[in-house]
């Protein structure tokens, strides 16, 4: 037996036990005639000691031992003079009598504690080492927590886990797909899955009308730190539901996973905003609630007074952000060259502060009376102390380009806590959008998204001024400016499917050769049905205070895709590249 006991489990009342405990050395101490080690295991650490009691080969074993080195250690539990209250046994220590050395360890390239000196790349190397640090192992605890809540949630509910394969058929038409060459068939070619869609459709055909899967998904996409190339969804499907069904049903699952892993409890009844309003107000489809400070169209207020650079423009907008008109001109200088990024993409700032004293100042002063300037403070309800940031241009645009302003003001006055959470259901989404660059239209979402029944005229008319009108039957779940997950109900019949395509610009044959499976399901009586899949590492992320997804994935990989540890993608040998029919033109990476 390797031990008696985890090194997180000992207490007080176990004092005067002998066990065995088995497990990596934190670190060696010593201190006079004494040597302490802490000895760590995945479920915590416990003190040893070995003192002048302890014989001779004892402690010339003990002096040999480094970081990380794997150990038996054998001993009797006592209470400990100087208690830790920081860690969970902490108040008490073993009086070592024996140790063995089960694996000693070279040096790690980078301390193994709540806060390392390693780099991100350095620890991604060594992810396995990386994965003993206790803020990881506290995520993937938090992690697999939340994997057990979902699916007793739904097993609860009448959800049946079924698994959807992960060699499918390519059909590129949103990001790009992962494609696995098949040496069966030469010259062809299985993708990766960007999600399970038109499977868990085609189960809800099957009369299978509650699945669920914690599934892998890929997407050949440029990275960033809340994405990979693989992840993994909580994907879902019903059958016989409407909008409202699916909101609440989903609804009750992240307040089970609220309550029961991290011990929020959040409103009864989540808000909804439709993406009209979302736009308008926030800059964004998923918007932060968390604080105030709201997108306001002034257009009306300060065009046709001079101001050439608002008279040419579509839109003109602002936020006010409270206590900032004691905002130096420095500091409004470095704002400025900071909505100049490409990030934000403005090509200035215009500001107006309501001073304490009463005034109003602003950098567009001689182009406005201060009569015209306090006619647009009201608008904002701008209060003495405040300062209005206004930027302009093609309407949606400038919107989005307020909406990052407003979040980057709102993490520079301390209004995104981490620790506060403000869930918010974003709906009504248009159907399409037009593309300028290749004249066409595209699914906002995804070409199996139905329209709202109400807006099927505009769906079937030739005229894109009402195509535009269509909105989805989407919902996107968001929290705290993260969209955790999102869905809608689908399309369930073959001439509604039909007409879709027909409006993206998919010929008849293209449809057939790349959907025709799930058109002729369509045709086999397919019910009223509608879904929604969630983000499970982001939502790990958040719920974990976290604005990285990586903490919460094993093995995640770095921002060019690549797996630093076992160095992946790599290169494959001539005889795997005959058995695949493939051939490379490509540069062979530097080494």
């Amino acid at each position: 037996m390797y031990r008696t006991h985890t090194c997180g489990e000992l207490r007080l009342a176990d004092a005067g036990k002998n066990v065995t405990l088995s497990g990596w050395i934190q670190k060696v101490r010593k201190m006079g005639g004494m040597t302490f080690i802490d000895l760590r295991d995945r479920y915590g650490i416990t003190q040893l000691v070995a003192d002048d009691s302890a014989s001779q080969e004892l402690n010339e074993q003990v002096g040999r031992l480094g970081r990380e080195w794997v150990i038996q250690a054998q001993g009797a539990v006592r209470e400990r003079q100087s208690k830790n209250t920081k860690i969970e046994t902490g108040e008490i220590e073993i009086s070592l009598a024996a140790i063995k050395v089960l694996n000693a360890a070279q040096t790690p390239p980078f301390t193994i504690e709540e806060v390392s000196d390693g780099g991100e790349e350095l620890r991604a190397k060594y992810r396995y080492l990386d994965l003993r640090r206790a803020p990881l192992k506290r995520a993937l605890e938090l992690r697999h927590k939340m994997a057990i809540e979902v699916r007793n949630y739904l097993d609860a509910l009448g959800f049946l886990e079924i698994e959807t394969p992960y060699l499918i058929k390519s059909t590129p038409e949103g990001a790009r797909d992962f494609v696995v060459p098949s040496r069966m068939n030469p010259g062809q070619f299985y993708a990766l899955p960007q999600s399970p869609q038109t499977f868990k459709q085609l189960l809800m055909v099957a009369g299978y009308d509650r699945y669920f899967q914690i599934v892998r998904c890929f997407r050949d996409e440029d990275l960033r730190a809340d994405r990979q190339p693989e992840f993994t969804q909580i994907d879902c499907e019903m059958s016989f539901v409407e909008q409202e069904d699916v909101l609440n049903t989903f609804e009750g699952m992240m307040r089970t996973l609220f309550k029961n892993v991290i011990g929020v409890e959040i409103a009864p009844k989540i808000p909804r905003m439709s993406w009209y309003d979302a736009m308008d107000n926030y800059g964004s489809d998923k918007p932060d609630i968390r604080f105030g400070m709201t997108i306001k169209d002034i257009t009306a207020k300060v065009q046709g007074c001079g101001f050439s650079v608002f008279d040419s423009v579509e839109y003109v907008g602002g936020i006010c952000v409270p206590g900032a008109a004691e905002y130096t001109r420095k500091q409004i200088d470095e704002l400025t060259e900071w909505v100049k990024r490409p990030q934000v993409g403005a090509k200035g700032l215009v500001y107006i502060k309501c001073n304490a004293d009463g005034s109003i100042k602003s950098s567009v002063d001689k182009f406005y009376t201060p009569e015209q300037l306090e006619d647009v403070a009201k608008v904002f309800e701008a209060k003495k102390g405040d300062m209005i940031l206004v930027l302009c241009g093609a309407k949606r645009k400038a919107q989005t380009m307020l909406g990052v302003l407003r979040l980057e003001m709102g993490n520079r006055l301390g209004l995104r806590r981490p620790d506060d959470f403000a869930p918010l259901w974003v709906v009504d989404f248009p159907l399409f959008e037009w593309s300028e660059e290749d004249s066409r239209f595209y699914a906002m979402h995804h070409p199996f998204t139905a329209p709202k029944p109400e807006h099927l005229d505009w769906y079937y008319s030739d005229r894109k001024e009402d195509l535009e009108r269509v909105c989805a039957n989407a919902y996107d779940f968001v929290l705290n400016g993260t969209e955790l997950g999102g869905g809608s109900i689908r399309i369930h019949q073959a001439d509604v499917q039909s007409r879709m395509f027909e409006i993206l610009g998919i010929s008849k044959e293209d449809a057939e050769y790349k959907f025709g499976f799930i058109i002729n399901a369509f045709r086999f009586g397919a019910p009223p049905h509608g879904g929604l899949a969630f983000g499970f590492d982001r939502v790990c992320a958040l719920f974990g205070g976290q604005e990285s997804i990586r903490d919460f994935i094993a093995f995640p990989k770095n921002n060019q895709g690549r797996d630093v540890m076992i160095d992946a993608p790599s290169l494959i040998d001539a005889v795997q590249m005959d058995e695949l029919f493939l051939s490379s033109t490509a540069p062979a990476p530097e080494k």
